[in-house]
């Protein structure tokens, strides 16, 4: 193999490892993505619930509810 052809080669080879790594890091950044967005849901149900309580709270304390 000669000089250029062993340049070449190289190349391809850097390029193939920069290709693996980026999509390795597109597939981890997805994931956090996904992780991020359940844990929202998760939290925003947990306020709704809270706000429900403190919402039939306030009507006993008042008496509205029946």
């Amino acid at each position: 193999m000669n000089n250029s052809q062993n340049a070449s080669y190289q190349a391809g080879q850097a390029k193939g490892q920069v290709q693996e790594k980026a999509s390795g890091m597109m597939e981890k950044a997805s994931n956090v993505a996904q992780s991020t967005k359940e844990s929202l849901q998760e939290t925003g149900g947990q306020m709704q619930a809270k706000a429900q309580g403190a919402a039939e709270a306030a009507k006993d304390a008042l008496g509205m509810n029946k």
